[in-house]
């Protein structure tokens, strides 16, 4: 059963809204969680943290909006405190919009390949602070400003002005030769 059948006059178990959400946006959430941690034992533990997150959500998950909307915020929530926690144990810092332009030049690579590119990207969104990364990931899994909202708890108009701003940023980035923000 996917994550968005139900049958008729019977509520899906927790189990079974889980291993539909897992059926239906486990690739997603793997590539969530590959945004908000660039380290691979890392990522590993941060998947199982939603995993295991997503698992409790679904007892008090009520329906009051869409699954997908349900499993993002979840996703979005953990991968968020876990960006928090490991902010305070490192000494790197989380940049702004406005500041994420003015960081200085670790190397300056010629782009290779689509995946080399997309590697890239995500070092560069793995700067953001939570909320912008939050935005710009539910962007680029399809949500639209409406759904971004309803797991953010900003404005649909709020959420496509990051957005846009977002987008000009990683223009701007790439125009300039793709050069790492690190």
């Amino acid at each position: 059963m996917s994550a968005s059948e139900t049958i008729p006059g019977r509520t899906p178990t927790q189990d079974e809204l889980y291993q539909g959400a897992v059926v239906e946006f486990g690739a997603a959430l793997e590539r969530l969680a590959r945004a908000y941690e660039a380290d691979p034992d890392l990522r590993r533990d941060l998947l199982q943290e939603i995993h295991v997150a997503l698992w409790r959500s679904f007892l008090s998950f009520d329906g009051r909006c869409s699954t997908r909307t349900w499993i993002y915020r979840v996703g979005h929530n953990v991968g968020a405190s876990h960006v928090l926690g490991q902010h305070r144990n490192r000494v790197e810092s989380l940049v702004g919009l406005e500041e994420l332009e003015n960081l200085p030049d670790a190397r300056a690579h010629e782009l290779a390949d689509r995946s080399h590119a997309l590697d890239r990207l995500l070092r560069m969104i793995q700067k953001l602070r939570p909320m912008d990364r939050h935005v710009i990931l539910s962007y680029l899994e399809g949500l639209d400003a409406v759904e971004i909202g309803e797991i953010t708890g900003l404005s649909a108009s709020n959420v496509s002005t990051k957005i846009h701003r977002i987008k000009q940023l990683l223009a701007r980035w790439f125009r300039q030769g793709g050069k790492d923000h690190e």
